[in-house]
């Protein structure tokens, strides 16, 4: 690592204010050390700007702050791993249903699904199925890939899933190129997340022998003196 890197990461709050030589050279302590291990443990659990808000957050004493960070980056991977078993649920319950071959209408898919038209219409208006328009009569074409997210929605409103928690999963489905590509992609993506825990893991105990090593806050900071005695 060069000393420009040391330089910028003291400039972003990363590292801690290190003191001054007469001469004005830094001098770098253990603690400094510590920290830099800490951050360095951070980024591939968290990424680069939530560990930097993490440390920066800790060096302004502000550690309930810090550790209100690390909570919201583990609420998101746990947001995450929910995202991907629902979208193991919705393959595992699609796997036996008949799949077009050619488009359909409205109606038609309407009556397959046992949803009213005006249904597909509001999954329409929320991004979850892109049917085009025939030109000569303006009617909704389903396309074979547009039946599909059609029963995938149907499957996870059942399942209970907001709209907006659907949302994601069908856009997996697509970035996927389909049903098979996605399924290929299942195992990558839960090994994905696995080693993201376990890096948050890490994280955490460098993070945790960082503030070990920082002196304890002054407990009668922040408390209000009661009147003295006389």
């Amino acid at each position: 690592m060069s000393a420009q890197a040391i330089r910028n990461y003291e400039a972003a709050g990363i590292l801690p204010a290190a003191e001054r030589t007469r001469h004005g050279y830094r001098t770098y302590t253990p603690p400094h050390a510590q920290a830099l291990r800490a951050f360095l443990a951070l980024v591939p659990g968290h990424g680069h700007q939530v560990a930097t808000s993490i440390m920066r957050a800790v060096n302004q004493g502000a550690t309930e702050a810090a550790l209100g960070i690390i909570d919201a980056s583990h609420a998101q991977l746990l947001g995450d791993r929910g995202t991907l078993h629902a979208v193991e649920a919705a393959l595992r319950d699609l796997s036996p249903v008949r799949q077009e071959r050619g488009d359909v209408f409205v109606g038609p898919l309407s009556r397959r699904l046992g949803v009213r038209p005006a249904t597909l219409r509001k999954w329409e208006r929320a991004g979850l199925v892109q049917p085009r328009r025939d030109p000569g009569t303006g009617y909704r074409v389903y396309s074979p890939a547009d039946v599909r997210d059609a029963q995938l929605v149907h499957q996870l409103r059942r399942g209970g899933y907001l709209l907006e928690q659907i949302a994601p999963l069908i856009a997996q489905v697509r970035s996927a190129g389909g049903i098979v590509p996605l399924e290929s992609t299942l195992h990558d993506w839960r090994a994905r997340l696995a080693a993201r825990g376990r890096a948050m893991l890490a994280g955490a105990a460098a993070l945790h022998a960082y503030l070990d090593c920082l002196p304890d806050p002054d407990p009668h900071i922040g408390v209000t003196p009661g009147p003295e005695k006389q």
